[in-house]
C-alpha cells in the first residue's frame, strides 16, 4: 500500500445532507451509492444521516436496492437515548440493507458521555463531539475512560467556526493522552490549508480553512512524537512542496511517516473526517499526489 493510500483510506464520511450542500435525501443517497462504484470508492467512508432523518434514509433505500449493504454514521438530536433506540431499531428492520455503525452525538458533561456510552454499548460506536474552548481535557479523560471516541468540529460555514490550529493540536494531544480515537467534521473539503468560499452560493464569503492533508499528518505525527509548536506549523502550512510524498512515506520538513505508521495512525487514532462533498476532497487531491 502507499503511504497515500495509507493516510486517505476510507476517509471521508460523505454528508452530503449538512451544509453548506444541504441537498434532498434522494441526491444524496444517491450520490453515495454513485460513489461507491468509482475508482476513488477507496477514500470513501460512511453516509452521515441525521437519526432524525432516518425513516426517510428507509424510504430511498427500499426505492434504490443498493447492491451492497450502506454503511451509517448516524447524528443525533437532543434526545441521545431517544435517537440511540431508534438507531437500534432501524438496525433491526434494515439488516441487510443498511447498518448504523456510529452514532455522533454532542455531549458536554462527563456524566452525559458515560451516561451515552452505556447507552450506545455494544451493537454502536459512540463519537462524542466535544467543544474546544475551554481544555477539552476532562471531556476527554471521560471519553476515554467510557471506551468511546471523540469528535472534534474543524470549522464551518462562517469564519468564526473554524478553531485555532492551537487549539485543534491541544484536542488531538488531549486524545492521544487518554487514548482516544477521534474524528473531524467541517471545513476540511480540500488537502491543503488556504483561503476558500464557505459556501457555494455566489459572491460566498470566503475563509482560511484547515486542510486534511495538515490535520491528518499533523495527527500522525503528534502521535510519533511530535511536540505541539511544530504540530501549529503542520496544520497552518499552505506551501504543498513542505510536504514530502512518495510512494513510501508521507512527511513534513524532515518528520517523516510510513504507511505502516499511517495505517496504525488511520486505524487507532485519527479515524475520518465527515464532509458534504465527496467530490472536492478527492478531484483536487492531485494537489498533493500523483500516486493516488
Amino acid at each position: 500500500m502507499t503511504a497515500i493510500r495509507a493516510l486517505l483510506a476510507n476517509i471521508v464520511d460523505y454528508a452530503g445532507l449538512f451544509p453548506p450542500a444541504s441537498l434532498d435525501m434522494p441526491t444524496a443517497l444517491r450520490n453515495y451509492l454513485e460513489y461507491r462504484n468509482e475508482s476513488a470508492s477507496w477514500m470513501l467512508g460512511r453516509f452521515v444521516a441525521p437519526i432524525s432523518r432516518l425513516e426517510e434514509l428507509q424510504t430511498e433505500l427500499d426505492r434504490l436496492s443498493p447492491d451492497r449493504a450502506v454503511a451509517i454514521s448516524a447524528t443525533a438530536g437532543a434526545d441521545v437515548d431517544g435517537d440511540i433506540a431508534a438507531a437500534r431499531a432501524f438496525n433491526r428492520s434494515n439488516a441487510g440493507v443498511a447498518r448504523v455503525e456510529v452514532i455522533e452525538a454532542r455531549l458536554s458533561s462527563p456524566e452525559a458521555i458515560e451516561h451515552a456510552a452505556a447507552a450506545a454499548r455494544g451493537e454502536l460506536e459512540l463519537f462524542a463531539e466535544l467543544p474546544l474552548v475551554p481544555d477539552p481535557k476532562t471531556l476527554i479523560d471521560a471519553v476515554g475512560r467510557s471506551g468511546i471516541a471523540a469528535k472534534v468540529r474543524t470549522g464551518g460555514t462562517t469564519p468564526d467556526a473554524f478553531p485555532s490550529a492551537a487549539n485543534v493540536v491541544r484536542f488531538v494531544r488531549r486524545c492521544l493522552e487518554a487514548g482516544v480515537r477521534f474524528k473531524a467534521t467541517a471545513g476540511l473539503h480540500h488537502p491543503l490549508r488556504a483561503e476558500y468560499p464557505l459556501t457555494y452560493a455566489v459572491a460566498a464569503p470566503r475563509g482560511v480553512m484547515f486542510g486534511y492533508l495538515n490535520v491528518f499528518v499533523a495527527a500522525a505525527l503528534i502521535r510519533n512524537g511530535l511536540d505541539d509548536a511544530t504540530a501549529e506549523r503542520v496544520l497552518n502550512e499552505r506551501d504543498r512542496n513542505k510536504f514530502e510524498i512518495d510512494g513510501d512515506t508521507i512527511g513534513w520538513e524532515g518528520h517523516s511517516l510510513t504507511a505502516e505508521e499511517l495505517c496504525r495512525a488511520r486505524e487507532g487514532f485519527a479515524v475520518s473526517f465527515g464532509s458534504c462533498s465527496f467530490r472536492e476532497p478527492v478531484d483536487e487531491l492531485h494537489v498533493i499526489s500523483n500516486r493516488a
